[in-house]
């Protein structure tokens, strides 16, 4: 990847970055938002949805333990991973404190990958929350207040500007648009405005087009998929037990009790239905 940088391939190696992940091949990797492009390192899955348009309709990969719920209230037991990947997820959260908490709580380190604030000001996204930069090796959050907050300024970027910026200039140079977070530890980060409640609700949009990949599109996706199948840790995946590593979303109680069609928390009795392997570990009331 430095060395595409370096010779001024910057696409390319913002493709490789997907395939990097600073962990020993001991460590055990989750990823949140893990969506239909996971990345191959990750040993255990975690997303909200099996279909939302805010992965813009992409199906869910389910090829390695997988389980559904939320980052801000994680299913897992305290420090039961070493390292934690959410990329392009974080901007969808309303409450980034308990976000950041819960990646803490139950890794040791991760990776946090989202548009630059500059970005999403211009680039905003209807179910992102939050404009997020760094500023000396911090994050620095500002909860939006509505899916756009500048108008006047993105009316002012599309008519003009937008098909240079978003057509060109960003696939020339991916990471100047983007940040890429390393931590230890602690997430060192600061919300400034934490009064503000980014819980809008998220306006509606046009049902999503039915197409054809380009030619492409159908080469990256098939170069993506053999990267997965060469760089996981398919065999350790498959035997990898899920329920050890397990929480109660509710209780935080441990050692769920597994059936063929749910599991049970030992703690407040509650049941978790599972589809297809597939455990849905959703707190009261959410879904």
């Amino acid at each position: 990847m430095r060395f595409f940088r370096a010779i001024g391939l910057e696409p390319v190696a913002w493709a490789l970055r997907r395939l990097h992940c600073p962990v020993p091949a001991a460590a055990l990797v989750l990823e949140v938002g893990s969506g239909g492009n996971p990345y191959a390192r990750a040993n255990v899955l975690l997303d909200a949805y099996e279909d939302t348009r805010q992965r813009h309709w992409v199906p869910l990969i389910v090829d390695r333990p997988t389980v559904l719920g939320f980052v801000e209230r994680l299913p897992f037991r305290d420090k039961a991973f070493d390292f934690v990947i959410a990329s392009h997820v974080l901007e969808h959260s309303a409450d980034p404190e308990r976000f950041l908490g819960e990646l803490q709580r139950v890794a040791r380190a991760g990776y946090i990958e989202v548009p630059d604030a500059f970005m999403e000001r211009i680039n905003p996204y209807r179910d992102h929350r939050l404009e997020i930069t760094v500023r000396d090796e911090r994050l620095v959050i500002r909860k939006k207040r509505g899916w756009q907050e500048d108008p006047a300024v993105v009316e002012l970027y599309e008519h003009e500007a937008k098909p240079m910026v978003a057509r060109k200039l960003i696939p020339r140079h991916p990471f100047a648009f983007h940040v890429r977070y390393y931590w230890n530890d602690r997430i060192d980060y600061v919300v400034v405005n934490p009064e503000d409640d980014a819980a809008w609700p998220a306006p509606a949009s046009e049902s999503p087009a039915v197409g054809t990949l380009s030619l492409r599109g159908r080469i990256s996706g098939a170069v993506l998929h053999l990267a997965r199948c060469v760089l996981s840790q398919e065999k350790r995946n498959r035997a990898l037990p899920l329920a050890p590593l397990l929480a109660c979303p509710d209780c935080r109680s441990e050692g769920m009790e597994v059936t063929a069609d749910a599991m049970r928390c030992p703690g407040c009795g509650r049941r978790y239905p599972m589809q297809q392997g597939v455990p849905r570990l959703y707190p009261e009331g959410l879904s």
